[in-house]
């Protein structure tokens, strides 16, 4: 049995993975049962990171949050991975805990995690909510010098230079009050080592959600904040163009909304992950069907890559 709030380790084959449950603590009556959300992490946070988000967040949703292999408390593992082999490994965690269908919330790298998660393990994800997140190697990318200040951990371990680089790298409120996002992430916060950020770069590196975005058959929730340096705007906006049952949420904010604009957020999140499910398969906004699967990888792609052109496109002429 779990307390309301209890760290774990999950033995999961030859991996170990540090997990955080918070069981339902409300249970009203006649109420039906939610279904657990399971929070994936960016690159490089461990799962203290989301405490405000879960903290604001709907009492009556129970929320599974885990560390992947060589970050926070989770043990390095003993080879680098892909995102195919980590959904793998997130669902038998999932089994291991007693869960079956979870609602999936990823967050920058975590969205990646997160859009490889709903394509592979289907059955296992019932809804999606993407954060301040984007579509892999075929992006709308960061400017150079954002991009550098990602390329090494040292803002999780260097707390000066987290607040030099806070505004110019997370954006929103991070502008005008860096410390607030200096303490919320070195509140708590478990750093892994080097190696274990640099295999979650390998993990993602090459890797791309558009020619499998149109096949996305849940209902997607999209987030994303107005003044994002990491992952700009423009790249919710293609997503939602690609994921046909899909609704985008922009707020005013930075790459961190979710735990900096946590009580505004929450709320949003809350009220998508209880609405009723629409009826029968997602159609897209144009009223055709939704392909089930593709005719050929070749053509997906083809139709993907049109789809994402048209919208970048799009994009650079409204500025």
């Amino acid at each position: 049995m779990f307390t309301t709030d209890s760290l774990r380790s999950v033995a999961v084959g030859d991996q170990v993975l540090r997990a955080s449950i918070r069981r339902r603590r409300v249970r009203r009556f006649g109420a039906q049962d939610r279904t657990p959300l399971l929070l994936v992490n960016g690159i490089g946070a461990s799962l203290e990171l989301l405490e405000p988000f879960v903290d604001a967040l709907d009492p009556a949703i129970e929320v599974i949050r885990f560390d992947v292999p060589g970050v926070g408390g989770s043990p390095l593992p003993t080879r680098p991975y892909r995102f195919t082999g980590l959904c793998a490994l997130i669902a038998r965690m999932l089994t291991e805990l007693g869960y079956d269908a979870v609602d999936v919330l990823g967050i920058s790298w975590g969205g990646g995690v997160a859009q490889h998660f709903a394509a592979v393990q289907r059955p296992r994800c019932r809804r999606l909510v993407l954060v301040s997140t984007a579509t892999g190697a075929l992006m709308v990318p960061a400017r150079p010098g954002v991009l550098a200040k990602m390329i090494t951990p040292r803002r999780y371990t260097n707390r000066e230079y987290l607040a030099q680089v806070a505004g110019s790298l997370y954006g929103g409120s991070a502008r005008t009050d860096p410390a607030a996002i200096t303490a919320a992430m070195n509140a708590h916060n478990r750093v892994g080592s080097p190696r274990g950020y640099l295999y979650q770069l390998a993990a993602g590196a090459g890797w791309t959600s558009v020619p499998f975005l149109p096949l996305v058959v849940q209902p997607t929730l999209i987030l994303s904040g107005d003044d994002d340096p990491i992952i700009p705007l423009a790249n919710a906006r293609i997503m939602h163009r690609l994921i046909p049952n899909s609704s985008l949420h922009v707020f005013k904010g930075g790459h961190l909304g979710l735990v900096t604009e946590a009580a505004q957020l929450a709320p949003v999140v809350g009220q998508f992950l209880t609405d009723p499910a629409p009826a029968g398969s997602p159609t897209p906004a144009n009223g055709s069907a939704a392909p089930s699967e593709p005719a050929t990888s070749a053509g997906l792609f083809k139709l993907a890559w049109r789809a994402w052109r048209a919208r970048l496109a799009r994009v650079r002429r409204e500025g």
